[in-house]
């Protein structure tokens, strides 16, 4: 069956979706009780600063990327803060890890209620679905939240930034995910919460894009095809409901 949406004029065949405020739920700070837990094992004395050190030392990698757009890996950024703080990071962190499930320290990481509904909805459809996540994470702590929350199953191809060179806004990063989805640019939409690195960055690219409306991410979101306040109206302005 072929789905003819009004957003992309003619035959659909995949939807992305961006994960961190758009599958997910907003979080200002993510990862706050990682670094917690770092700093913890590094001086117990002065863990509340070098959580906030840490914690700045991942915006500033985060800022980073969005001038150069040049991809970010957590080893990177463990190295980093490691030279800037002259203790070893990498080890904190990673031993951490061992005793801990990123799972327990992050519980504030929860899908929205209507993502896998919407997503079942579009397989039924007969689309393909993809996700695409600005990331430094490897792809192990991602997919393990995905699986927690039964997304997993539901979603053909994932691609995270730290498993290549760029980030959003650059077009390869949508290059690759359509390419590995095989279905051509035009007759894909991308769904994300951010104007500059989702919906510029799709519409760039040569895709439709739906703007996940939010007061919490910077940009003009007006290159935007649709704009829905929750999930489970995508649907709807895929022209599937």
């Amino acid at each position: 069956m072929t789905v003819v949406s009004p957003l992309t004029g003619g035959p659909l065949d995949a939807v992305v979706l961006d994960w961190g405020g758009t599958l997910t739920e907003h979080v200002e700070v993510e990862l706050i009780d990682m670094w917690r837990v770092a700093a913890e094992r590094i001086d117990p004395d002065r863990a509340a600063e070098l959580t906030d050190q840490l914690i700045a030392i991942e915006a500033a990698a985060w800022a980073k990327t969005t001038t150069t757009m040049r991809s970010s890996r957590l080893m990177d950024l463990l190295l980093e803060a490691g030279h800037v703080l002259d203790v070893d990071v990498a080890e904190a962190v990673l031993h951490a890890a061992q005793e801990a499930h990123l799972d327990a320290w992050t519980p504030s990481i929860r899908h929205r209620t209507d993502a896998v509904p919407t997503l079942r909805r579009l397989r039924e459809a007969g689309l393909k679905v993809g996700m695409l996540s600005n990331t430094h994470w490897p792809r192990s702590f991602h997919e393990q939240f995905l699986e927690r929350d039964g997304l997993d199953g539901l979603i053909d191809v994932r691609l995270y930034t730290s498993e290549i060179d760029w980030v959003k806004p650059h077009i390869q990063p949508f290059a690759t995910v359509v390419q590995r989805l095989r279905v051509p640019m035009e007759r894909c939409v991308f769904v994300g919460d951010r104007p500059i690195d989702d919906i510029q960055g799709a519409v760039e690219a040569g895709m439709s894009a739906v703007w996940v409306r939010n007061d919490h991410t910077p940009g003009d979101p007006s290159d935007a095809h649709a704009v829905i306040d929750a999930l489970s109206e995508l649907p709807g302005v895929l022209g599937l409901a």
